[in-house]
């Protein structure tokens, strides 16, 4: 497929405008003839910005509609990040969307960062979606953070072909990329599940300053990231607070052969999946 990752800005507390950009970033991934767009964590509100207290709307709702018509009219699948509200709690949620308009999966955030957790309640369930492009696996930023890499395992052993992740990855104000290039963790961590299943692996971050919590003022930085089905880095997104943008990139989807028990015996036959003792002593 021809997939695009939309790196876009997103404002806190500023749902119109964002979800306006977001629209324009659809448009102009249809127009560039990709088949899929990636947009990122909380894009309509902001990840851990306060408004979600108070402007987090249910999924479907009418910030998922907005992204639903824009999938609809510029006929392409749509995965982005939304806030969920729901009747006394909020979700850090991710969708998939069908050049229909069509909710196909729904997925709220397991591993959240301690500095969120006043904000979002945490994901209870994984999904996967049989898709036209393949089966689509669909998980949230840290959700692919070395230390939660079991969320991947399970997404790809439920059958997922490629795992899409809105992200939010950020900095201090003071952070130098040249000093310490950005994005080690999630290499090695997308590498990893990619390397196991055969399987690609593509996170999307906005762009633009945190205005509220703990990281209040620390820079979303893009530096957006695709990995294929040996581990090997397809593209990476400008790093940058200021770096919106665009970036298209064809990546190769193979249907899964192996399942089940036959699953684990090839990827123990790999070295993956061992136990670090030896229990029956």
């Amino acid at each position: 497929m021809r997939l695009a990752m939309g790196q876009m800005l997103v404002e806190g507390g500023q749902p119109v405008a964002n979800l306006a950009r977001a629209v324009e970033m659809i448009r102009e991934a249809a127009d560039r003839g990709a088949h899929l767009v990636v947009l990122p964590e909380c894009l309509d509100l902001g990840w851990t910005d306060s408004s979600a207290l108070s402007l987090a709307e249910p999924i479907p709702g009418r910030f998922s509609q907005i992204l639903a018509e824009a999938a609809s009219k510029f006929g392409i699948f749509v995965v982005a990040g939304l806030v969920e509200g729901t009747e006394g709690s909020r979700y850090n949620a991710a969708i998939l969307l069908s050049p229909a308009g069509e909710i196909l999966l729904k997925h709220r955030k397991i591993n959240e960062l301690a500095i969120a957790h006043h904000l979002y309640a945490t994901g209870d369930r994984l999904g996967v979606s049989k898709t036209s492009l393949g089966v689509v696996g669909l998980n949230i930023c840290a959700d692919n953070a070395p230390g939660s890499l079991v969320l991947g395992h399970a997404l790809a052993r439920m059958g997922a072909e490629i795992l899409l992740s809105p992200s939010a990855w950020a900095v201090p104000h003071d952070y130098d990329p040249v000093q310490i290039p950005y994005g080690a963790q999630w290499k090695a961590a997308y590498r990893h599940l990619a390397e196991a299943y055969a399987m690609p692996v593509i996170g999307v971050s906005n762009v633009g300053e945190i205005r509220h919590g703990a990281w209040q003022g620390w820079r979303c930085i893009g530096n957006s990231l695709a990995v294929d089905a040996q581990g090997n880095v397809l593209a990476t997104g400008s790093f940058g607070e200021h770096a919106a943008e665009c970036i298209l990139v064809d990546v190769d989807v193979k249907p899964r052969v192996l399942t089940g028990t036959d699953l684990v015996d090839d990827l123990q036959a790999r070295g993956y999946g061992q136990w670090p003792f030896d229990r029956r002593g």
